[in-house]
């Protein structure tokens, strides 16, 4: 991996930590703060607002600035309220710093991964961009793993702690290692905002938002799905998480491949049919311990196939408002975050139980396939007339 790299790498993983820890850590937030967990749920809702939010308005205000400046001041806002969350002392405390913490993450990958694509070879944008995501998977290995042991052993406001040092830690690294980059033309936020006069870039927020809502559905509520359903201990949480880390990881590196390879919106759409195909069979395996290990396995690696192949189709369809563009994107994935925990936790709520979750999930993903293969269609018969008419 490119030095260059390494930075965006390192900032993936805090980003990944604060976001999906809280699915390892849900019931002690819970237990802690005196709700149940549906509504304990609401807090990675929040999250994911803040990220909604935060994409666009922040690439908008910093646009103007040079990538490494930009990608500086977000981490630092990610170190300072990801430090707030450790000291909230109530839910309505927990739930305002757990939006401000979502801010920057949209804007960060948004403008990371133009930077990436930048840094790659020409045919290797994907691969560069799945690198930064590699943070993530890393994060599901090892940060989240340890975050969620942590917060059932000692507690989850270290937990939080922890992750504002790994902020810090992203900050010195960009200083050291990101090279400075020119910013590529001047930012105009009415230019810019021109993006979403176009079908193109809707498509694929709606794609994003409704499709990997399906993950979402799945690894919000994994925790009581392992230890109500399954009757896994608490303290096997963590090597569980470590489990579905690693198949995140390997469906990270593939991805990147695949998307290069046969083109980005049919690895979309390919990721999402197997990603329902997954979490039906998640569903009706739950009760079996060794089967639901392997599916925690294979569902992490087809979940985390969808990030570098959406990146580039919103880069590609950014009409020259890269930077806003890729960060529009990260704002769906948290669409997507948004409701699937809010949306899986609605047949917990009605007594349907810790694996009725999955049915949401799949019925998510099968219907952004379905939206993937529209613009397939779509994209192929554009360049069809194109052909024919000689443009």
């Amino acid at each position: 991996m490119k030095k260059s790299l390494l930075p965006l790498t390192i900032g993936g993983f805090g980003i990944g930590m604060t976001e999906f820890v809280m699915m390892g850590i849900l019931p002690d937030i819970a237990n802690s703060l005196h709700i149940s967990i549906p509504v304990a749920g609401h807090l990675i809702s929040s999250y994911a607002l803040g990220v909604v939010l935060g994409a666009p308005l922040l690439v908008a205000i910093a646009g103007n600035y040079p990538p490494k400046k930009i990608l500086l001041g977000l981490m630092a806002l990610f170190t300072f309220c990801n430090a707030l969350s450790s000291f909230a002392p109530n839910y309505e405390a927990m739930m305002i710093t757990r939006l401000l913490s979502g801010l920057p993450h949209g804007a960060f990958f948004g403008v990371g991964a133009v930077v990436a694509s930048r840094l790659a070879g020409k045919g290797k944008e994907a691969q560069a961009i799945s690198m930064m995501f590699a943070g993530l998977t890393v994060a599901n290995i090892i940060g989240v793993p340890l975050g969620t042991y942590i917060g059932h052993t000692m507690s989850w406001r270290i937990t939080f702690l922890i992750i504002a040092a790994v902020g810090l830690i992203t900050m010195a690294s960009i200083q050291k290692f990101l090279p400075a980059m020119p910013v590529v033309g001047e930012s105009n936020l009415r230019k810019d905002l021109k993006l979403f006069t176009h079908v193109e870039p809707w498509m694929i927020l709606g794609i994003t938002a409704i499709g990997t809502g399906g993950l979402f559905a799945w690894f919000s509520y994994i925790a009581p799905l392992l230890t109500e359903v399954a009757h896994f201990s608490n303290n096997q949480l963590t090597w569980i998480l470590v489990l579905a880390g690693v198949g995140m990881a390997v469906g990270n590196l593939v991805s990147g491949r695949v998307a290069d390879l046969i083109s980005p919106i049919k690895a979309t759409a390919l990721f999402l049919l197997l990603m329902a195909t997954s979490l039906v069979i998640v569903y009706f395996v739950a009760p079996f311990q060794v089967p639901l290990l392997v599916m925690t396995f294979i569902t992490g690696a087809i979940s985390f196939s969808l990030g570098a192949p959406i990146q580039i189709l919103m880069i590609r369809a950014s009409n020259g408002s890269d930077m806003l563009a890729s960060s529009v994107s990260q704002a769906g994935f948290n669409i997507g975050n948004a409701l699937g925990a809010y949306l899986g936790g609605l047949p917990i709520a009605a007594g349907m139980g810790y694996a009725s979750p999955q049915w949401v999930g799949a019925l998510m993903a099968i219907t952004g396939f379905f939206m993937a293969v529209i613009m397939y269609f779509r994209q192929k018969n554009a360049v069809d007339y194109g052909l024919a008419t000689g443009h």
